[in-house]
């Protein structure tokens, strides 16, 4: 009863969610203005006519001047459609539209899902080429075996568009990776081994068909299906496709031809392969139950008879799940980037070792933290990535590209290809490209980063990727057993003592060094010699200081948890001298439309005109740090004068002060929001303004405002923080917050292990 209740449960959210708040998954939005009749002149006649004709001067530049070079078509006929069947075009919208999301999310590919009714595989491709002068690509998708194949080669015969029948090539790219693996773990080779195979239709067929390809020799696949092995004479239940691999033997059943085999691969049914089978296998065998929602062989019943075998399935509650989101988005990224006429066998190949590299190489954070508590270390139970590893479409995308070109297929060749692969992950990672200059410069030298809260998972993270990508070195503050387990949890390779400096709290040969020097200090501020001693056993916000006031590492993070301002009184304390101080924190807002700096969101919160002019020179320094020239609105409820309220005398103060020398940037206020982003309204309001466009700064009046900013932003405008940075510490110290990521911690050990002289 409770698992009925269950089952129902999650039909009525099911449909709750393809129906609010508005019906089904996707929506057409413009890419365009469309706000007054002179847009209406371009996008429609007759501006639009100028469009038409260069197309029909050149056909390629239909991708310069419409969607098509980033649209693709998912087309079914709802014959097979997920575990469901023959249920008809109409039924299977809301998972070709499923389809079309999961285009857009992992691979920011645009498209359009089309039911067709017509059951006639011939008649369908007529319909499917038609439709060409529309689409970059199709992907055919849960149309019935055998018609998928002829669909899928008349369409490649007759279009000079990628055709890519995903249940097909995408399930044999993804078990072509995972049998990489698997066979590398196992310490097996691809022509050595023997492949027993359930399971005739489409996705089968051209798995084995991949395994040829990547090594696996004919004679030793045998291929078994409802009616048992396929055999050279056998009549009953066959295809063409199916031929090509009949045996010549007398053997008839799945338990026949188990025998010794070193890989199942599964694409039938739940219970299809029995225990007693697999220990007929070999030593160390491989198993792809594949079978959807259950799989040919429960993992627990294969333990029990198998404990050296390796199994993948279809599902996600079991290691490996093969899932085909692992490949298509990045396949037909690539494939469209180069303006491909088709995804060849060396395509799929170059996709199938992108997959596999990055299951062997360290797991990325983003992947750990949408697959919290999983591990994820290559392995058995690791031998694919994870569908929301971030690195899949600049390592994938480029492969296939690089593929496309190589092998003569690629209409608009890339010619920096590496530049190609940092725009992809640019796209993933919205941080990259205006952190670029910022990891450049910390490429140049070598800085000690202090990690105070060093056994915090995402500080882990943050210094494995500082290892990877970085010349840094962090030094992470804790104790060595707890960061020791945690980065073995995590499936991180780094270990304390061999790949980074560790300073224990508990016991540290520096450690009377530290207390006296923070005595020396402290000690007339109340701080006794025995509370000296407590705080730096206890306290790694300051131990983390007093390493850099001592010249143990060049700057530090912390603030991972705990309130901003009691980690800043430690810092100022100890680092803080007559020319450095805390001037203000500055958080980079990375804005669909560009980069967006707020200050002062945490050190002064209501700071003092000098406090604001301070903040404006250092924020202007810092922009300067990202290549970008400042330009920098002073906000308040007060514009230009025309209210007498604090935040507008504070503000027209600072621009007193900042007005009284000279300045090699731009600024103005005192001013609203809108009237910073808006340079139209700001001329309207102030003709006379200093800045010449849209703000990429904003200074507030107080922390209140530029917090709020910040977080509305960040949790409501899509933004990405990169901050908050602390300003006026000659960035010998940063305080993060406790909602940073381990990606925005790997930022701020950038700008971190940026030098002053390389900013200032």
């Amino acid at each position: 009863m409770a698992d009925n209740t269950r089952k129902e449960a999650l039909r009525k959210a099911a449909l709750h969610y393809h129906e609010f708040p508005k019906p089904g998954k996707l929506e057409v939005r413009a890419t365009k203005p469309l706000a007054n009749g002179r847009d209406l002149s371009l996008a429609y006649s007759p501006g639009v006519a100028e469009a038409c004709l260069e197309i029909k001067a050149d056909p390629s530049t239909s991708s310069r001047y419409t969607s098509r070079g980033n649209l693709v078509a998912v087309v079914s006929n709802g014959t097979a459609v997920l575990g469901l069947g023959n249920i008809g075009a109409a039924a299977s919208k809301p998972v070709m539209e499923g389809k079309a999301v999961l285009f857009k999310k992992f691979a920011n590919i645009d498209c359009f899902d089309i039911e067709v009714n017509e059951s006639d595989p011939e008649k369908l491709a007529d319909i499917v080429c038609a439709l060409e002068p529309t689409f970059g690509a199709i992907n055919l998708e849960d149309i019935k075996a055998p018609d998928c194949f002829i669909v899928e080669q008349l369409c490649r015969e007759r279009m000079n568009i990628p055709v890519f029948h995903d249940d097909q090539h995408g399930t044999a790219i993804v078990v072509g990776a995972a049998a990489t693996n698997a066979l590398l773990v196992q310490k097996k080779k691809f022509e050595d081994i023997k492949v027993v195979s359930t399971g005739g239709g489409a996705a089968g067929i051209a798995c084995l068909n991949m395994l040829l390809k990547l090594g696996v020799k004919r004679e030793n696949v045998w291929l078994c299906d409802i009616a048992g092995l396929v055999y050279e004479g056998r009549t009953e239940e066959m295809t063409p496709q199916k031929a090509a691999y009949a045996q010549k033997s007398d053997l008839r059943t799945l338990d026949d031809v188990i025998d010794d085999a070193d890989l199942f691969l599964g694409l039938s049914g739940p219970g299809v392969l029995k225990p007693e089978m697999v220990t007929k296998m070999a030593k160390a065998p491989i198993i792809f139950a594949l079978a959807n929602p259950n799989p040919e062989i429960d993992p627990a019943d294969l333990a029990e008879v198998a404990p050296d075998a390796i199994i993948a399935t279809g599902r996600s509650d079991y290691p490996n799940q093969v899932n085909n989101v692992l490949c298509f988005p990045f396949i037909f990224r690539g494939a469209l980037d180069v303006g491909a006429s088709e995804i060849n066998d060396e395509m799929k190949i170059a996709c199938i070792e992108g997959i596999a590299a990055l299951a062997r190489a360290t797991t990325s954070a983003e992947a750990a933290a949408a697959y919290s508590g999983e591990r994820m270390t290559f392995g058995p139970e690791y031998l694919i990535p994870k569908p929301f590893d971030p690195r899949l479409m600049g390592v994938v995308a480029t492969a296939v590209a690089r593929a496309a070109m190589k092998s003569g297929v690629a209409a608009r060749p890339i010619e920096d290809i590496e530049a190609y692969k940092a725009s992809l992950d640019q796209s993933v990672f919205k941080s990259a490209m205006i952190m670029r200059p910022v990891f450049a410069a910390a490429s140049q030298v070598e800085r000690r980063i202090a990690f105070a809260e060093g056994e915090d998972e995402r500080v882990l993270r943050a210094a494995n990727a500082m290892i990877e990508e970085t010349t840094d070195m962090p030094i992470l503050i804790g104790r060595p057993d707890v960061i020791a387990m945690r980065a073995e949890r995590a499936g991180l390779k780094i270990r304390p003592g061999v790949d980074f400096e560790i300073v224990n709290p508990e016991s540290d040969s520096r450690y009377k060094q530290y207390w006296q020097a923070y005595h020396g200090l402290m000690q007339r501020k109340g701080v006794t010699p025995d509370l000296a001693k407590a705080i730096l056993r206890t306290n790694t916000t300051a131990i983390a200081a007093i390493m850099v006031q001592q010249d143990h590492a060049d700057s530090l993070i912390c603030g991972t948890f705990g309130q901003y301002l009691w980690h800043l009184k430690y810092l100022s304390e100890i680092l803080g001298t007559p020319d450095l101080h805390p001037v203000g924190a500055l958080s980079l807002m990375i804005l669909e439309d560009g980069p967006l700096f707020i200050a002062d969101t945490h050190v002064h919160p209501e700071p003092t005109p000098q406090q604001i002019a301070e903040t404006v020179i250092a924020t202007a320094r810092h922009i300067r740090r990202f290549r970008a020239e400042p330009q920098i609105a002073l906000c308040s409820h007060s514009q230009f004068g025309n209210l007498d309220c604090d935040t507008g005398r504070r503000m027209r103060a600072a621009l007193e002060i900042l007005d009284s020398q000279p300045r090699d940037f731009l600024y103005e206020g005192e001013m609203h929001v809108d009237a910073a982003l808006i340079p139209e309204l700001r001329t309207r309001i102030f003709p006379s303004s200093r800045l010449t466009g849209s703000a990429n700064a904003l200074v507030f009046a107080n922390a209140d405002a530029a917090s709020g900013v910040r977080n509305i932003l960040k949790t409501k405008g899509g933004g990405l923080e990169v901050g908050p940075i602390l300003m006026g510490l000659g960035n010998r110290a940063h305080v993060v917050t406790p909602s940073i990521t381990a990606r925005g911690l790997l930022n701020m050990s950038a700008i971190a292990g940026t030098p002053v002289s390389h900013y200032s």
